[in-house]
């Protein structure tokens, strides 16, 4: 398992410097459109263009990031009411289920979409739209590729080690008999230990 752990961390880098490498660009281009725009009163249209195409590439490669990390939003009303082997079974049929949308959705309509669309060209830049949609079969890939990693590894329970971390904090402290939880410590104690 530990291959698979080793897989995860290094597609997580990859995603990770990869978008906010583009996250980077997208600041720098439209700092450059303000003061073509504002400053030189000569706006360069190309940078926006270009910011709407590298917002997409970022989103898609954050929501891969997410997916691989278990960083995604996810509403646990149902697996907190659930025994340990039942949120393990709900656990794998999600991502049983997340695993045919990327492949089947992403991967494959990604596919057709980028097909459908080589020979548009983009209005500013010139370039086919084909390339832009491109992330939308990649993306479909990295998803698939956490889902199957996630489905490999026996430990995986649905939850990252940050947001493990995030849970265990929040739960009532045990130490000498206080029964209050973190949240009621941040009120004063009702309890009027010494009168004066």
């Amino acid at each position: 398992m530990r291959g698979i752990a080793t897989i995860r961390r290094g597609l997580a880098t990859a995603l990770l410097w990869s978008a906010g490498t583009l996250l980077v660009l997208m600041t720098v281009l439209v700092m450059i459109q303000i003061v073509t725009r504002y400053a030189l009163n000569q706006p360069t249209a190309w940078t926006e263009e270009l910011v709407r195409y590298a917002l997409i590439w970022t989103s898609f490669l954050a929501a891969s990031y997410a997916f691989l990390e278990r960083r995604h939003m996810a509403l646990s009303i149902l697996p907190d009411r659930l025994s340990a082997p039942a949120r393990r079974g709900l656990t794998r049929a999600v991502d049983v289920l997340v695993l045919l949308f990327a492949v089947l959705v992403l991967g494959i309509g990604g596919v057709m979409l980028v097909l459908s669309s080589l020979g548009d060209m983009s209005a500013l830049l010139g370039i086919s739209r084909g390339a832009v949609y491109a992330i939308v079969p990649i993306s479909g890939l990295m998803i698939a590729l956490a889902q199957v990693t996630a489905l490999l590894d026996p430990s995986a329970d649905g939850t990252s080690s940050q947001a493990a971390a995030a849970t265990q904090a929040t739960k009532p402290s045990a130490v000498a008999g206080d029964t209050r939880s973190t949240a009621d410590t941040s009120r004063p104690s009702t309890r009027t230990e010494d009168k004066r």
